[in-house]
């Protein structure tokens, strides 16, 4: 498979956007642009009852979100409102995007041209994939407001596709028209994957969770568009075989996230590949360049061929076809044969076809994980900050911002770049970062800013999570704490162990912080010294 890291790990730069709209924005007029003149399948003209009926199921979503400061991991941000869309499914659900409702300290529903703003909770949230599900307050709404129903079959290229939302520019319930342009198995947050339709409506900030209707019943909801200075009307969809799939899972109980297959592959395409791994001209698949897992006893080898999924053939492109005509990668099938965690492939290894159980897994463990809705565990000691590095911590705003973070990382030799993609080389293992700038105390004098350095050792002991290093501190009897960093930027920091204890309380006070860590890692600092290093770790 021809892989982009950087196009899996960030997402958001350069390929898409969340579609939230913040309270108050003011957006100037422009004219739209005049797109170049491409036949395209006439509409169906739908009477005013079909409009009304998909309408009524669609809702505004407000939301005052308090985002977590990732420099400042001791407090949230200034608490953001925003707007989003949401449409009521069965069992008295609205259905939404997750960007829309995360980190959401209230959450409410407004039909169009309805006065009544309801409150609502988040039941179920899965970043992800990007969707969640609210509950109301007040069930009497859908006595009014019926579920839309959802299509049960995929969505053709070229369908007429209208979008319902409450995007910039009004306050009323909008519909955008177009057609369904493309249909593809593609990243999410990284690591996972799914199906993604793209679609020529207009999609907008404030669009995100909103219907997208072919013949009066949902095929998705919108979530994103392409970002870039010359695309123009391409919007993307969250099908309902995603929305199906995280419905069922979070019917048994709650979301843990979906199937990923881990491994590195590559195409079969070039001819000299072909011939030295001598494999008949029959012989289709993907090539196995790196198993996820080296024991031996991990079902797949190097330079081995995958050639089906189930029953399911695989090209040399790594595609399987669906309904026909549709060539989509082959992890679509996965997520719909995996059973019991592990999944049926066909391999072809030393000239011979082979049956496999391949396990694959739910959450794959990884060194730099998301927050997924979660806030920061961190500690303070003296003038340091300490936290654990999380993707949400490298892409912290706009394309350009994050990729001068990452590149300055890369230069620096970063673990934080050179790493980013890894699993833990054993459990529990996390990058402990400075994630702040020094606090001002003449402790940090002459040293240089340590803010995105990360932490290789406390004393000459390797660290191994956060909780590690509190540890390691809570337990230092020495005179001297030295922390040495990883890469070739970061200095050696040397403090007097006392000094550093006593001038804490004096900077949480001085800066207004209730609290010296997160509550799992206080536990640790307060507890007895149980005399051996626990590497278990904390957060995420």
């Amino acid at each position: 498979m021809k892989s982009n890291f950087w196009r899996k790990v960030l997402p958001g730069i350069a390929l898409v956007s969340g579609l939230i709209m913040p309270v108050g924005a003011q957006v100037p007029y422009q004219p739209a642009a005049t797109p170049a003149a491409v036949p395209a399948p006439a509409a169906p003209v739908e009477s005013p009852s079909d409009t009304d009926r998909v309408a009524s199921s669609v809702v505004k979503i407000f939301t005052t979100a308090g985002y977590p400061d990732l420099y400042r991991p001791w407090s949230k941000q200034t608490p953001t409102e925003l707007t989003g869309t949401g449409v009521v499914i069965d069992g008295n659900r609205i259905l939404t995007c997750a960007h829309v409702v995360a980190y959401a300290s209230q959450v409410q529903i407004q039909a169009d041209q309805s006065a009544d703003k309801i409150f609502a909770t988040v039941e179920a949230i899965a970043p992800d994939i990007d969707l969640a599900i609210l509950k109301l307050d007040d069930n009497s709404f859908f006595d009014t407001h019926h579920a839309l129903p959802r299509a049960e079959t995929m969505s053709k290229v070229a369908d007429p596709v209208r979008v319902y939302g409450f995007p910039l520019g009004g306050d009323s319930l909008s519909i955008t028209r177009g057609i369904i342009s493309r249909i593809e198995f593609t990243s999410y947050n990284y690591p996972a994957e799914g199906l993604r339709i793209q679609i020529d409506a207009a999609v907008n900030p404030g669009n995100s969770g909103g219907p997208a209707v072919v013949n009066d019943k949902m095929i998705g909801i919108a979530f994103s568009r392409f970002t870039g200075d010359s695309a123009q009307n391409i919007g993307y969809i969250i099908p309902c075989d995603e929305i199906d799939l995280f419905l069922k899972e979070i019917a048994s109980g709650s979301y843990t996230g979906k199937p990923i297959m881990m491994d590195q592959l590559q195409t079969l395409e070039n001819s000299a590949l072909r011939s030295s791994l001598k494999l008949d001209k029959s012989i289709t698949g993907m090539v196995v360049r790196q198993p996820y897992d080296p024991d031996p006893a991990y079902p797949l080898k190097k330079w081995d061929v995958i050639t089906k999924v189930g029953d399911v053939p695989v090209d040399d492109q790594g595609k399987i076809t669906v309904d026909g005509d549709l060539r989509i990668a082959f992890q679509y099938e996965i997520q719909k044969v995996i059973k019991d965690g592990k999944v049926p492939l066909t391999v072809a290894r030393n000239g011979k076809e082979i049956q496999v159980q391949l396990p694959v897994p739910i959450k794959p463990p990884l060194l730099v994980p998301y927050l997924n809705d979660q806030y920061p565990s961190y500690f303070i000691f003296g003038p340091l900050v300490f936290s654990e590095s999380t993707q949400d911590y490298l892409t912290p705003g706009r394309a350009s911002t994050a990729y001068n973070i990452l590149g300055a990382l890369g230069m620096a030799g970063s673990p934080l770049v050179t790493r980013m993609g890894d699993k833990p080389r054993f459990p529990g293992e996390r990058l402990v970062i400075i994630s702040s700038p020094f606090f001002p105390h003449h402790l940090a004098e002459g040293y240089s800013d340590p803010i995105g350095d990360v932490v290789k050792s406390v004393n000459g002991v390797a660290v191994k999570n956060l909780a590690h290093l509190v540890q390691l501190l809570r337990d230092s009897r020495d005179e001297f704490v030295s922390f040495e960093m990883e890469g070739k930027r970061g200095e050696t920091l040397v403090f007097p162990r006392a000094e550093m204890l006593t001038a804490t309380d004096e900077i949480l006070e001085d800066n207004g912080i209730r609290s010296q860590g997160s509550p799992d890692i206080m536990a640790i600092w307060n507890a007895k010294s149980s005399g051996k290093a626990d590497t278990t770790a904390s957060s995420h």
